[in-house]
């Protein structure tokens, strides 16, 4: 089965005091990238949120993003009056030495100032760490079904693609069953060109035509290529993420396309040739994109 390493899941926390946002964006990447914005009450738990989402996510470009929001009045932060009327005082002392009379603006500019607003430090509680541990794992839940469903899109086009390159390369049979007269009677013409009055050895000839068929020969490429692209559509359906793995057997593919175009010595071979690499390209780009 085939997972997309594109996904987004959101999970929504809600306690008495508080309301907790979990999101979650994934990329794709060739190792894993993690990025977890977490807010100060909760670093305690950091490793173990790390080691869920790299557990359940395994690679990917990953942002992770905590947020906290206050729902309840007595969890709010409350102003420091003490502080204010401090600044106050000190601006009403700046503004009549010189001169000025209008303290409208006084109380918007105290609001702004450092630790005007004090909020009182949060405990996270353990049945509220486990309401929002329990938030995290349904997010990355959702994620990973995000995953599934792009990655079965993915899987669809690209079994496609490989079913087109084994079409191809049955369509060679014809065109390498009418080659090897050709060829023959080419080599045979070319020795009698060079060969002129003094005739041809027919036996050294024979042997000469061996040699050559033989290295034009793409038999035993096209039997590996059927192997590569029969183990492709068997690893696209393992339990576990063979995208690596199918990034190796494209390179086995394209290895043997490469041979064949070659060995081909056919314009009609080297046509199939070429539509067999941009299917393959095709493939490659898609398997970028999962896990």
């Amino acid at each position: 089965m085939l997972k997309s390493m594109t996904g987004f899941g959101k999970e929504i926390v809600e306690t008495p005091d508080r309301k907790i946002t979990i999101e979650i964006r994934t990329l794709n990447s060739k190792q894993l990238d993690l990025n977890l914005r977490l807010p100060a009450e909760l670093r305690e738990k950091e490793a173990e949120i790390r080691s869920m989402i790299s557990k359940k996510l395994q690679r990917g470009k990953i942002d992770v993003v905590f947020q906290i929001e206050i729902t309840s009045v007595d969890a709010a932060p409350v102003i420091n009056k003490t502080l204010a009327e401090h600044y106050y005082n000190q601006m009403v002392d700046i503004a009549s030495s010189v001169g000025q009379t209008d303290y409208s603006g006084f109380l918007p500019a105290i609001m702004k100032m450092p630790d005007i607003l004090v909020q009182e430090k949060q405990e996270t509680g353990e049945e509220e760490m486990r309401m929002i541990m329990k938030g995290l794992e349904n997010a990355l839940d959702k994620v990973d079904g995000f995953r599934i469903h792009e990655g079965s899109i993915l899987e669809k086009d690209i079994v496609s693609r490989i079913k087109n390159i084994t079409g191809l390369l049955k369509s060679i049979d014809p065109f390498e069953e009418q080659r090897i007269p050709v060829i023959k009677e080419r080599i045979r013409k070319r020795v009698e060109e060079l060969a002129g009055d003094a005739g041809i050895d027919e036996n050294r000839l024979e042997q000469e035509m061996i040699y050559y068929i033989e290295k034009f020969d793409i038999t035993e490429e096209k039997v590996r290529l059927e192997k590569h692209c029969n183990y492709f559509l068997e690893t696209v359906k393992a339990p576990e993420s063979p995208g690596k793995k199918l990034g190796f057997v494209t390179q086995e593919i394209g290895r043997e396309i490469n041979t064949i175009g070659s060995k081909a010595n056919n314009a009609d071979i080297q046509k199939l040739v070429v539509l067999m690499k941009d299917e393959l390209e095709k493939i490659k780009e898609q398997l970028f994109n999962i896990l």
